[in-house]
């Protein structure tokens, strides 16, 4: 079994920060990409940052600048540091890890089970 945990979020004024963490638990064998996606009432989930094992980022233009993605391999531990926050940032948060389970010959999809962020004006 694999478990992905976010913790982190929460309600912050506009221009306040946050941080996100998402821990990987379980028979995991590695950890491909990581990443956070987040959803809006009424939206559909759309993709916030992605790192890539080595390190490579990527980034939603409507966060960039914003936002900084981390992992700690050693953990595995993904982050997403939010600062200058605004209303529109308000979302479900979710984290998302491509895994190998132990023994396993593929890559899965694995998604936590979300975490509310609520920027206030």
């Amino acid at each position: 079994q694999v478990q992905l945990v976010e913790s982190g979020g929460g309600l912050v004024q506009a221009g306040g920060s946050l941080r996100l963490s998402c821990a990987a638990s379980g028979s995991i064998g590695s950890i491909d990409a990581m990443g956070w996606y987040r959803q809006a009432p009424g939206k559909q989930r759309e993709l916030v940052a992605t790192i890539t094992s080595g390190g490579t980022t990527n980034y939603a233009d409507s966060v960039k600048g914003r936002f900084t993605i981390s992992r700690d391999n050693a953990k595995p531990t993904v982050y997403l540091e939010m600062n200058s926050l605004k209303p529109e940032d308000t979302a479900v948060y979710y984290c998302n890890a491509r895994i190998r389970k132990r023994l396993g010959v593929r890559f899965d999809n694995y998604w936590g089970q979300g975490t509310q962020v609520t920027v206030s004006s």
